[in-house]
Order: C-alpha cells, then sequence, then structure tokens
C-alpha cells in the first residue's frame, strides 16, 4: 500500500475524476475525506463504498471557494484523522460559452470555484503541513489548457492559471518539505462528461475526434489517470515538485 495512514483530502469527491481518486487512494491505504457541496447522496456512497472494502473515509460539505467553509473542513479533518497529508484540488466547473457571450459574473464564477479553491484550500492545509514538515498538494487542470479547446475561454484561462499556481507555489513551499504538482487529464469519460455530451450521436462524434488525435485509440477512463494521482500522493515522488504531468492518451504532447 504505497499511501498506508496518511490522510487526504480530496476536493469535489463525490463523483467523476475526485470520486476515482478517492477509491484509489483508499485501496492504496489511504485515510480519505470526501469533500461536496451539493452531493450529499453520492459522497456517502463512495464513503460507504471505502468502509466495505476495510478503508475509512468521511464526507465532509463544504465550498471550496469559501474561506470560512474550508477552514472549517480542516479543522474537522485534523479533528478526525489528526492530521493532513495530502490535498487533492479537485473541485471544478466547466460551463461551455461563447466567449463574447461570457458576462463578468460569469468569468469570476468559474475563477472562483475553479482557481480561488485551490489557493484556499492549500492555504488551509499549509499551516499543518509545515509544522510537520511534509505535504503534497496535486492540483487538477485540464487538457484544454494546451489544445486551447473553443467556447471555453473562462474555463481554459482558469485552468491555465492553475499551471502558473503550481508552480510559483512549489518554489515557497519546498523548504518545508511539501510538493506541489499539477495534473491534466485528457477527455476522461465520466458520467458527467455523458450528461454534457447528451445524445449517443453527440457521444460517437466526440469518439470519433479523439481516436484521431490520440496516439492511444480509445476512450480515456478514470482507471488510466488515477495512478497519476497515487504517483504525486506517494513518497515515490517526493522529488518532483512545481510539474504539470500530461495524462490524456497522447493527444498533446509537450
Amino acid at each position: 500500500m504505497r499511501l498506508k495512514d496518511k490522510v487526504a483530502i480530496i476536493t469535489g469527491a463525490a463523483q467523476s475524476i475526485g470520486r476515482a481518486v478517492a477509491l484509489r487512494f483508499a485501496a492504496e491505504g489511504a485515510k480519505v475525506v470526501v469533500n461536496h457541496l451539493a452531493h450529499p447522496a453520492l459522497a456517502a456512497e463512495v464513503v460507504n463504498l471505502i468502509t466495505a472494502q476495510g478503508g475509512t473515509a468521511i464526507a465532509i460539505a463544504a465550498d471550496v471557494s469559501d474561506e470560512a467553509a474550508v477552514a472549517d473542513m480542516v479543522a474537522q479533518t485534523l479533528q478526525y484523522f489528526g492530521t493532513i497529508d495530502i490535498l487533492v484540488n479537485n473541485a471544478a466547473i466547466d460551463p461551455r460559452q461563447a466567449w463574447h457571450e461570457i458576462s463578468v459574473v460569469d468569468w469570476d464564477r468559474v475563477m472562483s470555484n475553479n482557481v480561488r479553491s485551490q489557493f484556499v484550500c492549500a492555504r488551509a492545509v499549509y499551516p499543518h503541513m509545515k509544522q510537520q514538515q511534509y505535504g503534497k498538494i496535486i492540483n487538477v487542470s485540464s487538457v484544454t489548457f494546451w489544445s486551447g479547446t473553443g467556447n471555453y475561454v473562462h474555463y481554459v484561462a482558469s485552468k491555465g492559471a492553475i499551471i502558473g499556481f503550481t508552480r510559483a507555489l512549489a518554489r515557497e513551499v519546498g523548504p518545508d518539505n511539501i510538493t506541489v504538482n499539477c495534473i491534466t487529464p485528457g477527455a476522461v469519460l465520466t458520467e458527467t462528461e455523458l450528461e454534457k455530451v447528451g445524445s449517443a450521436a453527440a457521444q460517437e462524434r466526440a469518439t470519433a475526434m479523439l481516436l484521431k488525435v490520440q496516439a492511444i485509440p480509445r476512450r480515456q477512463l478514470t482507471d488510466d489517470v488515477v495512478g497519476v494521482f497515487v504517483f504525486l500522493a506517494s513518497a515515490d515522488s517526493d522529488f518532483v515538485t512545481g510539474q504539470t504531468l500530461n495524462a490524456d492518451g497522447g493527444w498533446m504532447m509537450h
């Protein structure tokens, strides 16, 4: 077990990639905080799956862009588990709009949910990680940063900001033996992605496009990216920081 007895907070862990990471971390021996905002039933399902397999997990509802809510989540984690070793900044929203139709309110909402949240969460766990002289912060960006995907200007800008945040934060917390890295997943086939794409015909078109551009010609599943999270959360990456790992089947190469 590569994460035995480590405590991990995973934001947006009730579904999709966050859910898969929570389950895999637990399988690797971690004690998991399943953060969610408005999905108590889904979060409870993740906790139940983990505990049924002999793991340990709790669900905490918190708006991760809200400083007070995050402070409370961190306090609850420390009260329950006594430590925080890993933070996975996964929570995000990704509305699709033509750039000239994006209002300032829309822009600020995406930036708050996707960028501010990562800053707020990292700052909240930092005092404890600094005190124990150990920590792993994993930020989630997106392949759309590399591809410059259209109808996503606010989302792509937020995901680019996360890469900059990762690099700068890694410089500042390195002396405290805290690593900060970033993952850019590709077009992962999740339940939320299926809901957004909609019809079977639309899904087929999306699949056909991806098979043309990816070096590995099949749809990406959550199992294809969770191993990267485990690597960055484990001792195997203790000398890796400030990096962005692209996991998209060879769609974008850099």
